[in-house]
Order: C-alpha cells, then structure tokens, then sequence
C-alpha cells in the first residue's frame, strides 16, 4: 500500500522540487528520516498519510487503497447541534459544490424525495421556516422550548441567511437534472401542518409559507417548459422527470468531464459524501435507469405536464384550505 501511495505522490510533485525535500517540508522531519519513508524503510503513519493526502489533494479512498474492496471511506458533513452548526453546515456544503460547480460542463442530478434546497434557498418565509424545522429536529433545547416560528424568526442571524443565500444561488449557474414524484412536496406541507396544529406557527405566517411553496413550484414550472434555470436564453439547462417507479432519496449527484461525486443523506440534514469511482459510476448508472424509466415533462406533452404542476399546486392549495378550516373550527 505505501509503495503505491509513494507512486502516485511522486506523479503530483513539481519537476523542479526534489521530492525528498517536498516530503521533509510537508511533514516536518529531516531529509534522511523522509528518504527512508519513500524508500519504504520506515513505515508512514496514519497521520502522516492525512498530511500528505491534504497537501497533494488526494481523495481518501485513494489513500487507503479501497477501490478493490467492498470497503469505501467517505467524508461526514458538520454536526448540526446549533445555529452556529447550521451555518457552518450551509458554509461546507457550499464549500462542497461551487469547486464542482465551476468546471465546464458539469452536472446536478437531483433524486428528489423533497423539494431541493437549493429551490427553497431563497429571500423567503419557507427559507426560515426550513431552517426552524430543522433546529427542531436537531437542537435538544429548542426541541424542548416552545418558541414559535413567528419569534424565533426575529432572531435569526444576518449571516445564518447570507450562508443560505449563497447556497442557493449555486442553482443558477450549473446545469440541472431533477427527479420528482407526485409526493415530492408533501413533506414541506406536512412540516407546516404540523407545527401549526401544535400552535407553533401562525396563521397568517402558515399561509405565507404556503405562498411562498406556490412560487417556488411556479417558477420550476417555467424553467421546465424553457428548459434552463432564469431565463429562457440561459446557457444552464434545467431538465424536470416525473418517476413513477422508484423512490426517490434527495440524493445530490454531481458530474464533471473529468470525475463524479454524490451526497447521500442518512439524517434530517447530515449526508455522506461520496468520491469513490466505482460506487460513483453505480449510483450514476442507478440515476439513469430511473430517468429511463420516467417522463421528461420538458417533452412528455402540454397534457402530462399541466396535470403534473396542477395536482402538486392543489396540494397546497388543500394544506392551506386546512389552515384556514383549523381556524374556523376555534369555538373559544
């Protein structure tokens, strides 16, 4: 394993470096202690690996060498426990895709179970909303409290917004391939029927939570039909299917020219993500098997296509038709 490590470490090094001395200076140790480490004569240790895995910007599966076995080693998104947490996540999630997002020609595919974040990421009630239903769901002491959303956001900080924003705006600027369902956006309206029938939201905020799923679902609608995200002559292309078949897991899969990379969740918010190539290229061929086995609504008919916008528009339509019945049905 070191003398295929070693191997490929010496393939990255600069022509112009001796490579001992490039080991020495990474590691901090002497010229002949790096020789006898590139000679295989001292074994390098694990923490030695990392350093040199971050300095020559080695995958880890690369590092250990995994790529034969049923073993793979993936990367751990930040613990949400706080604010703070849920910052510092939006910050390396940010971290995660703009690199990728960046290189010419790549590629979202999003397995939509839900409506993809970087939809809801926007200057808007159902941003807030999201991110007080997750710090329910991950923070033990707001779980226990009782504030509700209408004061909880007024204290939400300027920069917790900003990082949102600026992961949002990743959509803009890549090219996009979803999967829904009929049921990709009956979580959200589940989440505000929830916490408003236990007296944590308003009415009057419900409702423009509602609105604000209304918008969001308008303007997929649109970029459908064009096509491409923003305007109709945008160079980013925007591609929506209807699965019928299989269940979708708001799995991110991100494609450039030159490598593949996915997110997978195994929490509310906390995912893996996934560098391996082989694992890669089976989810990517998984992906396409389900584009395969659904409509691409862009094409599949003026018909399909309005019933489809139409139905998920009626389902909000009826959570707020509930809101509205909840309050009517107050006797006191």
């Amino acid at each position: 394993m070191q003398e295929q490590f070693i191997k490929y470490l010496k393939e990255k090094t600069q022509d112009n470096t001796s490579f001992v001395d490039e080991i020495a200076g990474i590691l901090d140790i002497g010229y002949d202690a790096a020789y006898r480490r590139i000679n295989l004569k001292t074994s390098i240790t694990l923490e030695e690996a990392v350093k040199l895995a971050r300095h020559y910007k080695v995958s880890l599966n690369k590092l250990f060498e995994v790529g034969s076995s049923n073993s793979i080693v993936t990367e751990l998104s930040p613990a949400i426990h706080d604010v703070s947490g849920l910052e510092m996540w939006l910050k390396q999630s940010l971290n995660n895709v703009v690199p990728l997002s960046k290189i010419k020609k790549s590629n979202f595919i999003w397995s939509g179970k839900d409506i993809s974040l970087f939809h809801t990421l926007t200057d808007s009630y159902l941003t807030r909303y999201k991110m007080y239903v997750w710090l329910k769901d991950l923070n033990t002491e707001m779980a226990k409290s009782k504030i509700s959303f209408d004061d909880w956001m007024e204290t939400i900080p300027d920069s917790l917004l900003d990082s949102a924003f600026a992961l949002g705006e990743i959509y803009k600027n890549i090219n996009i391939t979803e999967l829904w369902s009929d049921n990709t956006i009956n979580g959200s309206l589940q989440q505000i029927l929830y916490y408003f029938e236990a007296g944590l939201v308003s009415k009057n905020l419900a409702l423009k939570i509602c609105d604000d799923i209304h918008q969001v679902i308008n303007q997929v609608e649109k970029e459908t039909i064009n096509q491409s995200i923003g305007s109709p002559d945008s160079n980013n292309t925007f591609l929506l299917y209807k699965c019928d078949l299989h269940m979708l897991t708001n799995t991110l899969m991100v494609t450039t020219p030159f490598n593949k990379v996915f997110f997978t969740p195994f929490t509310v918010l906390s995912y893996f993500k996934i560098e391996h190539k082989e694992t890669c290229n089976m989810m990517y061929e998984f992906l396409q098997k389900q584009m395969s086995n659904s409509k691409l609504l862009a094409t599949a008919g003026e018909r399909d296509r309005t019933l489809f916008f139409k139905k998920v528009h009626q389902k909000i339509s009826i959570a707020k038709e509930r809101i509205n019945m909840d309050d009517k049905m107050t006797f006191l």
